[in-house]
């Protein structure tokens, strides 16, 4: 079950990234979101999510790919994923990966992601 949970908001992510819908985006977190994106700012909640995504370059044709997703649930309401996230703005060195977590909860009977944070593949130490 939790496989297909999170299949489906991949899927539904990555269709509104590709969109660059930032309302669609905002939609699947929790209204009390933390959101650590491209950027060092902390984003919070739906309104902080939906600012965060507005706020990105209108690329022209947007796309993300996400791999080596590994799922763990921690109780009936909780689940932990990690992955890589690939981005492909359509730009010149376009595709920028970066190491994804997000936390998933079960709010008001819908799953949200609670948490978000990406963080560089290359090594900082």
């Amino acid at each position: 079950m939790a496989d297909d949970m999170v299949s489906g908001i991949i899927e539904k992510w990555s269709a509104a990234f590709n969109q660059l819908d930032a309302d669609a985006l905002a939609s699947l977190y929790s209204k009390n979101a933390f959101f650590y994106g491209s950027n060092p700012r902390l984003y919070r909640g739906n309104e902080g999510v939906a600012a965060y995504f507005n706020a990105l370059p209108r690329w022209s044709s947007p796309t993300v790919q996400f791999t080596d997703v590994v799922i763990a649930p921690v109780g009936s309401d909780v689940i932990n994923v990690a992955g890589t996230a690939s981005f492909d703005v359509g730009e010149r060195d376009s595709t920028l990966s970066v190491k994804l977590t997000w936390v998933i909860v079960r709010e008001e009977g819908d799953w949200k992601i609670a948490s978000h944070h990406v963080s560089s593949k290359v090594a900082l130490l």
